[in-house]
C-alpha cells in the first residue's frame, strides 16, 4: 500500500515505455545502486568501463545504458553494443546484446551479482558461496534466501546484527531489543531537515512476551498450517495492545534501513514475508507491527498458488523447458510489445526445442517481465485484471472511472498483496465485532480496507490518507460498490495530518483501533541511481510522518485514559 503520487511516479523519467520508478526493480532485475556513497568498488568498476570504452561517452549515453543495464545486461556489454550500433537503433542494440550474451552468458554476471549482494550487506564469502551453490543464473532473491538459510544454521546467529539477516524475521527476533538505550524521535511541524530532535532516553522496564514459531527465511512468524520450534517475541508494554499499528515496505532496502525503522517503531523487529506463499507471485515485504501473532487464519477460498493453477489455459502452450511455477514481483509497468514480438521471431527459427542458450535468454525475459505463454511461440504480458486476481483484489477493482491502463498497472504495482496482509490482520476478527476504526496512511488503492472487508470485519470509520487522486477515486468507488455502512473520510496530504486534526477525529467517533500503511519506498529502490538515500530521501522520508502520527495517536488516546 503505497502513496504512489508522492513516490514521484507521475513524473518519473521513462524511456521507450519503460517505467523504472518501481519498488521491486532490485528484486527482478538485480540492479545495484550506483550511489557513490554506498560502495567504492562499484565506483571503480564504472571507472574501468569508461577507460576501456573510449569510443563511447558514458555521459552521452547514460540514460540508454541504464535502460539496458536495468534489463540485466552488464554495463560493459551495453557500452560495446551501443558502440557497434549507435544509440538510436534499440532493436539492433538488443540483438547484439543477445548475441554477446549467448556467446559468453556468464561473462560478467558473477561479478555483477557479487556486487549486488555485497551492497545488500552480505559478506563477500557468503555471496560467493551462494553463487557457487545456486549457480550464476540464480536470482538475487533466491541467493539472499540461501544466505539467510545458511546463517540460521549457525549457533552464533543470536548475536548477529539483524540488518544482516533482514530476510529472516525469526532470526532477528533472537536479538534482545535495546529498549533502554533507544532514542525516540519527536517530529515537529517545521522544515523537514529540522524536524527531528532527540529527547532524553525513555526507559521501558516491563516487557510483554508471547511465543511464536521459528520459520524459514521470508516466511515471517509462520505460515498457514505450518508449525515449527517456538521462540519468543518481545514487545514494549506501551505498544502491547491497542491501538494496533502495521507498517509495510519493500524487504530489499539499503543496508541499515530496516534496523533504523525498527528503532523508531519501538524497537519491534520486522516480520519479512514473501507473498509467494499466499499467491502465485513473489512479493518480498517487511512488516513492523504490534499485532498478536497467534491464531492467524488465511482468507478462504485459498487462491491459486502456482502459475498453472492461476492460468490453466496456458498449460496447452507452456514449453517443457520453462520450469517456472511462480511469477516474479508484479511491477508498475509491463514489457513493451517489441519484447514479445522479438522473442516470437527468434523461436520461429526452430522446429523443435530451441538451443539451450536461446532458452536461457527467453526465460530471462520471461522472468523479468512476467511473460505468459498464450500460443505457440507466443508470449504475452499480464493484464490489469490478472494483476488484481494475483494481488487478491476483486475483479475490476481498478477498472473504469477514467482510470487508464497505465494508471491501473502503476496503482496495482504499488499495492498490498491482500491475502498476505489479511493473514496478519486475521487475529483482529474476534476483537472488533461491532466494527473497527482505521487510520489508513498512504492508502494506495485500499489494500488494507479490502483485506479487513474480506475478513468480515465491519469498517466503522476509515480515515484514508492518499495523495494520488486516481487512487482516492478507486477507494471511493470500491466503498460505494460494496455498500459499506461506515464513514469514509478522505485526506490528501499526510504531512497536513496534525495532532489537532487527530484529536478532532478521535473526539468525533472514538479511538483509532488500527493505524496501517506503507510509506513510499522510492529512495530505497535499486532503480533509483540519483537519490537512493534511504530514509533521508525526499519520498521515503515520509516514513517519519507515519511514525509521527502513530506517536500522536498513542499519546492522545493514552492521555484520555488518565
Amino acid at each position: 500500500m503505497f502513496h504512489s503520487s508522492s513516490r514521484g511516479s507521475e513524473g518519473a523519467s521513462s524511456s521507450n515505455g519503460y517505467d523504472w520508478n518501481t519498488d521491486d526493480e532490485l528484486e527482478v532485475f538485480g540492479v545495484p545502486s550506483s550511489d557513490p556513497t554506498t560502495d567504492s568498488s562499484q565506483e571503480s568498476f564504472e571507472q574501468s568501463v569508461v577507460e576501456s570504452s573510449a569510443s563511447c561517452s558514458i555521459a552521452k549515453y547514460s540514460k540508454k545504458i541504464q535502460v539496458f543495464v536495468g534489463m540485466g545486461f552488464s554495463r560493459e556489454l551495453v557500452i560495446k553494443a551501443i558502440d557497434e550500433n549507435g544509440d538510436d537503433n534499440e532493436e539492433d542494440i538488443m540483438e547484439t546484446l543477445l548475441n554477446l550474451t549467448a556467446e559468453n552468458p556468464f561473462s560478467s554476471e558473477k561479478d555483477e551479482t557479487l556486487s549486488i549482494l555485497v551492497n545488500m550487506g552480505y559478506s563477500f564469502d557468503e555471496a560467493l558461496t551462494a553463487i557457487d551453490k545456486c549457480g550464476p543464473k540464480a536470482q538475487i532473491c533466491d541467493l539472499a534466501d540461501f544466505i539467510c538459510a545458511s546463517q540460521s544454521e549457525k549457533k552464533t546467529i543470536s548475536v548477529q546484527d539483524p540488518t544482516n539477516n533482514k530476510h529472516d524475521a525469526s532470526i532477528c527476533m533472537h536479538k534482545e531489543p535495546n529498549l533502554h538505550t533507544s532514542k525516540r524521535v519527536k517530529l515537529l511541524h517545521n522544515n523537514r531537515k529540522d524536524r527531528i530532535c532527540w529527547p532524553s532516553e525513555k526507559m521501558t522496564s516491563v516487557i510483554v512476551t508471547e511465543m511464536m514459531h521459528r520459520s524459514r527465511p521470508m516466511t515471517g512468524f509462520g505460515l498457514p498450517n505450518e508449525t515449527g520450534p517456538l521462540i519468543s517475541r518481545k514487545l514494549p508494554r506501551e505498544v502491547a495492545d491497542k491501538p494496533y499499528f502495521y507498517f509495510e515496505n519493500v524487504a530489499l532496502a539499503p543496508k541499515g534501513v530496516w534496523n533504523n525503522m525498527s528503532r523508531f517503531l519501538y524497537e519491534i523487529e520486522p516480520e519479512f514475508v514473501d507473498s509467494k506463499y499466499f499467491c502465485a507471485a513473489m512479493r518480498k515485504r517487511g512488516y513492523i507491527h504490534n499485532l498478536p501473532i497467534h491464531n492467524r487464519s488465511p482468507l478462504l477460498p485459498i487462491p491459486p498458488l502456482t502459475i498453472q493453477e492461476a492460468f490453466p489455459a496456458t498449460q496447452k502452450w507452456w514449453p517443457s523447458w520453462d520450469k517456472r511455477t511462480k511469477l516474479n514481483c508484479l511491477l508498475t509497468c509491463v514489457a513493451p510489445g517489441t519484447v514479445t514480438v522479438r522473442i516470437r521471431k527468434i523461436l520461429e527459427n526452430f522446429e523443435g526445442e530451441p538451443p539451450l542458450n536461446v532458452q536461457e535468454n527467453v526465460l530471462q525475459e520471461c522472468r523479468k517481465w512476467n511473460l505468459m505463454w498464450v500460443g505457440k511461440n507466443k508470449l504475452a504480458t499480464l493484464e490489469p485484471d490478472e494483476y488484481e486476481m494475483l494481488l487478491g483484489f476483486p475483479r475490476d477493482h481498478t477498472r473504469g472511472g477514467g482510470v487508464t491502463r497505465t494508471e491501473r498497472f502503476r496503482a496495482l504495482g504499488n499495492a498490498f498483496q491482500v491475502d498476505t496482509v489479511a493473514y496478519h490482520l486475521s487475529v483482529l476478527k474476534g476483537r472488533f465485532q461491532n466494527g473497527i476504526n482505521v487510520l489508513s496512511l498512504f492508502s494506495g488503492i485500499g489494500g488494507a480496507e479490502v483485506a479487513l472487508h474480506r475478513l468480515g470485519i465491519m469498517l466503522k470509520n476509515v480515515v484514508s490518507v492518499e495523495k494520488a487522486e486516481v487512487n482516492r477515486n478507486i477507494i471511493r468507488s470500491w466503498w460505494e460498490q460494496t455498500d459499506q455502512r461506515g464513514n469514509l473520510i478522505e485526506v490528501e496530504d499526510v504531512q497536513k495530518v496534525s495532532s489537532n486534526q487527530l484529536m478532532q477525529w478521535i473526539t468525533k467517533f472514538g479511538r483509532f483501533d488500527l493505524i496501517i500503511g506503507g510509506s513510499p519506498c522510492n529512495n530505497f529502490s535499486g532503480s533509483n541511481r540519483v537519490s537512493r538515500h534511504g530514509l533521508e530521501g525526499e519520498q521515503s522520508s515520509l516514513f517519519y510522518d507515519y511514525f509521527r502520527i502513530v506517536e500522536a495517536v498513542m499519546d492522545i488516546q493514552r492521555n484520555e485514559l488518565l
